[in-house]
């Protein structure tokens, strides 16, 4: 697919490199924002996967740059945004970046100190596994990526919080759901109109952090095996009725965005110049180092012939 054409069948993807955003899932969040004001009293935030950057954006965009720009700035400190990834992402202004694995106890305690010892209002995650396009292990590997970031968000986020995650819609929703609800006491799964619908995606909208009492942050895999039922019933037993059934729970989904906005789904005629042609731009931020680097630059020495692949250092 050439350039205009991926412009003129993803208006997303041309209006982020149009408003200066590093990619097209920067519209998800600002989308969720409209719909659940999850900005709203944010002092201390945290990005989780945030490569290549495009939530961070809209992170530093909405909350950093207005009271850097405000005149009560002088007296109240700004707002301060971390970025987690174990890939290196070009710089964002208002935006500390830690390079660290989400799943370690220890990136909890960096960004802890950046807070000065304080804790978290909101942890956004928009991270995901490579889709292999089977459903099952799509959705059962995302939801262990949810997982590893409530590890995360339970040393450093604070009670009244909000966490904000990529999910993928499938048979066990209702399970990840009941998970989230032992934590938080209000769960929503929404849809972002800039989100395709022929994508399993949603996310997974989590508000009012309040975990059980007396609740051990090194206990939390043995809590989520005792997963409770979403009509606050004392049924610990994860194989119970409402997942499946006539008695199933069916689960708060809501769509947000403007839904006589733009579809994501559908192509849109290219803006033309004067002179009726298309300016195609490029990307706003390409990754500095993504995974799959060395797979190109294997398959672009392979097209030039096997010489060409011999003399290819793998090593670095």
């Amino acid at each position: 697919m050439g350039k205009a054409s991926r412009d003129k069948r993803d208006i997303y993807y041309r209006k982020a490199k149009e408003e200066g955003w590093r990619a097209r899932s920067a519209f998800k969040l600002l989308q969720i924002d409209e719909e659940f004001n999850i900005f709203e009293g944010v002092k201390r935030v945290v990005d989780l996967c945030a490569a290549p950057g495009s939530w961070s954006q809209v992170l530093s965009r909405k909350l950093y740059l207005p009271a850097k720009l405000s005149a009560e700035s002088k007296e109240c400190a700004l707002p301060l945004i971390v970025g987690i990834d174990l890939q290196p992402m070009a710089p964002i202004e208002g935006v500390i970046q830690v390079q660290g694995d989400i799943t370690n106890a220890l990136t909890a305690e960096v960004v802890i100190r950046h807070f000065d010892g304080c804790k978290a209002d909101l942890v956004v995650c928009d991270g995901a596994p490579d889709v292999t396009g089977l459903h099952d292990m799509d959705e059962f590997v995302q939801s262990q990526l949810i997982l590893a970031g409530l590890t995360i968000v339970t040393h450093i986020l604070k009670t009244g919080g909000k966490f904000i995650a990529k999910i993928f819609r499938g048979k066990d929703t209702s399970l990840l759901y009941c998970q989230l609800k032992l934590f938080f006491s209000e769960v929503t799964f929404a849809k972002p109109k800039s989100s395709r619908n022929s994508s399993i995606e949603a996310f997974a909208v989590c508000e009012n952090y309040s975990p059980p009492e007396g609740f051990n942050e090194k206990d939390l895999h043995r809590l989520l095996e005792k997963v409770g039922s979403p009509s606050g019933a004392d049924d610990l037993d994860c194989s119970s009725g409402w997942l499946e059934g006539p008695n199933k729970v069916y689960i708060p989904f809501l769509a947000c965005g403007d839904l006589n906005g733009y579809d994501s789904d559908r192509s849109y005629p290219l803006p033309k110049a004067a002179d009726g042609t298309y300016q195609c731009l490029e990307p706003v931020q390409p990754p500095i180092a993504p995974p799959y680097k060395r797979a190109l630059e294997m398959k672009k020495a392979s097209s030039h012939g096997l010489q060409d692949l011999q003399n290819l250092n793998l090593d670095t």
